[in-house]
Parts: structure tokens; C-alpha cells; sequence
């Protein structure tokens, strides 16, 4: 593996560590909850980073399997979506959903451990407005996954939980 290649799995490793200390202290059962001047839930911000990173890393790099559909179903892509919103409780419960965040990321660091660095220049099979190479996907995710972790942060303390340092 590149030095390249394993600085982007290391960041995106670094992210999902932060984003689970803040995690591990919201009981599953409030998830679902939108607190008073919010428009969104924990779950949503769970499903939703799940998508992306998905996106970003596997499918903009190798295109979407059929194994793919076992790891996140098409549905959830929907659900959890760019345009899509918090919503009640539906399809997919608070484990189903962290089932599928912690899933999507193990496949990441194990399909990309092998990527070919020379395919890391290419653009994205599904093209971004933001990145322009593989590479750029890739350094990307974990940007986005931290501005959905600092509102999991701020959800966490609207609905009462101490601040995590």
C-alpha cells in the first residue's frame, strides 16, 4: 500500500474513532429523538455519514456490486441520502443503523488496502462536485464525516449529555 493511499485510510480511521467516543455516550433509544430547535436525530447523522462514505469511497472508486446491496441496501442510500431528512423511525432501527455504519467502514479499510495506487489520479467513476480525483474522494470523506460529528456533538448536548473534550 501506497504511503498515499494509507495516510487516506489513516485519517479516515482517525475520523471514525472521534465520531464514536461521541457515539458511545447516546444510548441507542435516543437516537430517534430531534431535540427542541433541531431538524435532525443521531440516526440520521449515523445513516448518513454510512452513505457517505459508502459513496465516497467505494462506489466513486469501483462502481457498485451486487455484494454491495447486503452491505447498504439501495433503500437505505434513499433513506440516509444527500436530499433526505430525519425521519421517525422506519425501516431500519438505531442498531440496524449502526450496524451499517460500522459494515461500510470495515469494507472500506479492508477493499482499499489493496487499491491500486496508479487508479488513485483517475476521476471518480460517479463524478463529485468537490473532488476531482480518487485520491481527492478519498481525503474528502473524512472532512465530511467530522462536520456530521461536530452536529452529533451538538445533538448530544440538546439533548443533555455532557461535553466531550
Amino acid at each position: 500500500m501506497s504511503n498515499t493511499l494509507a495516510d487516506a485510510l489513516e485519517q479516515l480511521d482517525f475520523v471514525r474513532r472521534y465520531t464514536l467516543e461521541r457515539l458511545a455516550s447516546v444510548p441507542l433509544e435516543e437516537w430517534f429523538v430531534i431535540p427542541a430547535g433541531s431538524g435532525s436525530h443521531i440516526a440520521w447523522q449515523v445513516g448518513h455519514i454510512a452513505v457517505a462514505e459508502y459513496r465516497l469511497c467505494l462506489e466513486r472508486l469501483r462502481g457498485r456490486t451486487e455484494a454491495d446491496e447486503l452491505l447498504i441496501p439501495f433503500d437505505f442510500l434513499q433513506q440516509f441520502g444527500r436530499t433526505s431528512t430525519a425521519q421517525p423511525p422506519a425501516a431500519y432501527s438505531a442498531q440496524d443503523i449502526r450496524q451499517i455504519f460500522d459494515a461500510v467502514h470495515q469494507r472500506i479499510l479492508h477493499e482499499l488496502a489493496a487499491y491500486p495506487e496508479a487508479d488513485l489520479c483517475l476521476p471518480p467513476l460517479v463524478p463529485h462536485p468537490l473532488c476531482t480525483t480518487r485520491l481527492a474522494c478519498l481525503r474528502y470523506a473524512p472532512l465530511h464525516e467530522m462536520l456530521h460529528c461536530g452536529q452529533i456533538g451538538l445533538l448530544r448536548r440538546m439533548l443533555g449529555h455532557a461535553p466531550l473534550w
